[in-house]
Parts: C-alpha cells; structure tokens; sequence
C-alpha cells in the first residue's frame, strides 16, 4: 500500500516538472521555425503527453483488457475535455482562433460520434457484441494519417500564426540543443510519470475491488491525462492559450484514431461494460466545449464556463460511481 502512495507522488513530481520543460522546448522551437503554438500543441505536445495512452492502451490490448483500452481512451478524452480545458479556463480565460472553432474543435465532435457509432456497432451489424475491429481500426489511422497531412497544411494558416504570436512576449531565443533537450527529457519525464503515477494508482483502486472498466475510465484515465493538464495549465499561465487548446484538441483526435486504431488493429476491442452514459458525455462535452467558445460571440472559454465544465466532470463521475 506504501509503494503505491509514494508511486503516486513521483509520478505527479515527474509530470508537472516534465509538463513545465516541454512546454518551454516545445514552444522555442515553435519561435525559431516559424510555426504557430497551436500546431505545436496540436502535434509534438499532443502526441508526448499522449504517449501514456498510446503504450497502456496497447499493452491492455495485448494482455486482453480490452475494456481497459477503451475506457482509457474515452475516460482520458471526457477528462481533456471537462478537467483539462474547466482548470485551464479558471486558471486564466482561453481564446480560440476563429478556424480552431470552425475546424479543429468539430472534429473533436467528429471523434466522438465515430466513438459512439463504434460503441453501438451492434445495432448496426446485429452481432450483439459491440467493439472495434481491426477494419474499424485501419478506418481510424487512415483517418487519423489525412488529419496530420491537414494539420501540416494548416501550419501557415495567418490567423493562427496572429492569434500565437498577439501573446508571445519579446524575449531572448533558446539555444537549439537546449530545447531539443528540454522537449526530450519533459517527454520522458510525462511518460515515466504517467506510468508510475498509474501503476499507483491502478494498485490502490485494485485493493478495493474496483472493476477494470472503471478503473480505465477513471484512475487510469485521469492519471494518463495528467500530462496534459500539467502541460495546458503551465502553457497558459505562460501565455500560450494557443498551445494549451491545441494540445487538448491534438490529444483527443490521437487518442481515438491513433490509440484506439493500434490497440484495435493488433486485436479487436470489445466495449465491455463500457456504454453509453460514457460515450455520450464524451459527445457532450466535446459540443460544450464547442458551444462555450461561441457564446457572447467572444471565442472564449471564460472561468465561469470553465467551472461549469469542471462540474460536468464531478456529476459524470458521481454518475459512474452510482450506475
């Protein structure tokens, strides 16, 4: 029980000083290549802080636990979402680039529709088992390959560069090497975390007979996605709301076509106990998160909606916990 606890603690040592090193790395070789925070948020932040999802999900696939691998996926994708932007939001207010709500944000939405279908596939193919086979998998890499090939031709985009660069204070460049050490060892720092803090985790919930479906979309979930909110809440005390909404968007797209498209394509994934309460507040959270940027026409996540998203995700959970 001990070795957990202090597993615990390591981990969040780990991720939070990784979180702060990325995001410094990460963002002075956005200045010096000329591409915005958001498409570095979008990619090389999005995909390190992802990288626990990537290996758990695959190993559970692996070992079997499908529910697991799913409830990874959908758990750490609800907690982006309500946790990740709710804190980020309350922490300081986040504006969204036009294009970002016009087509980054809806293929958020896009994902978790995708999701839900997946997670109701029985309906559709009258097996009675609803799961992710390895066609479905390929379907989602493919998908995931042409939304990389967008996001690259996006780098360019003038109104994202404006919107980075309107925050972007005026300050001496970081040497190269010394970035590329910092994006390197921050990763390794949320990947060795994330894995410790979850292995605690995961034995401390074991003790207490907690089912692995909960346990993927709960612990592991939160504990997974804990690089990401160390890296957005950290980017946007910093002054990067751009890098801190790309990296919630870039991690949500990854974890469903590109985690859940390996883990399916090395096996198929049956949902489990996985459902709809899940799966819909996914959808919901992800429309929320779309809607809130519109309102009063300021394309901002205020406090105020970033408490009512962080509420979202208590009630979801009390909801889990009581089901």
């Amino acid at each position: 029980m001990l070795l957990h606890f202090i597993w615990l603690i390591v981990g969040l040592v780990l991720i939070l000083g990784g979180a702060n090193a990325l995001t410094d790395g990460a963002s002075a070789i956005a200045r010096r290549m000329g591409i915005s925070d958001l498409v570095v948020g979008l990619t090389v932040v999005a995909f390190g802080t992802s990288a626990p999802e990537l290996a758990i999900s695959i190993l559970a696939a692996i070992s079997g636990s499908a529910p697991m691998a799913i409830g990874n996926v959908v758990g750490s994708n609800i907690f982006n979402i309500l946790v990740i932007i709710g804190v980020t939001a309350m922490v300081r207010p986040m504006p969204i680039a036009r294009s970002v709500m016009s087509l980054e944000i809806p293929m958020v939405i896009l994902s978790s529709v995708i999701l839900l279908m997946l997670g109701n596939s029985s309906i559709i193919d009258g097996t009675g088992i609803n799961s992710v086979s390895r066609l479905s998998g390929l379907f989602l890499l493919i998908l995931f390959m042409l939304f990389m090939r967008y996001t690259f031709a996006s780098a360019k985009n003038p109104e994202v560069a404006a919107v980075s660069a309107g925050s972007e204070p005026a300050v001496t460049p970081m040497p190269v090497w010394r970035s590329i050490v910092y994006v390197i060892l921050g990763l390794a720092a949320l990947v060795w975390g994330g894995d410790r803090f979850v292995d605690g985790a995961s034995g401390v919930a074991a003790m207490f007979g907690v089912s692995e479906a909960v346990i993927g979309l709960t612990i592991v979930a939160a504990g997974t996605s804990l690089p990401e909110l160390a890296t957005s809440v950290v980017a946007a005390v910093k002054g990067k709301p751009a890098m801190a909404i790309g990296n919630v968007i870039g991690s949500n797209i990854f974890n469903v076509l590109m985690v859940l498209g390996c883990a399916a394509t090395i096996t198929p994934l049956p949902f489990g106990t996985i459902g709809n309460l899940d799966l819909l507040t996914l959808m919901g959270a992800s429309i929320a998160f779309w809607l809130f940027g519109w309102f009063f026409k300021t394309r901002t996540i205020t406090r105020a909606e970033g408490a009512l998203l962080t509420l979202g995700y208590i009630s979801y959970i009390f909801a889990l916990l009581a089901a």
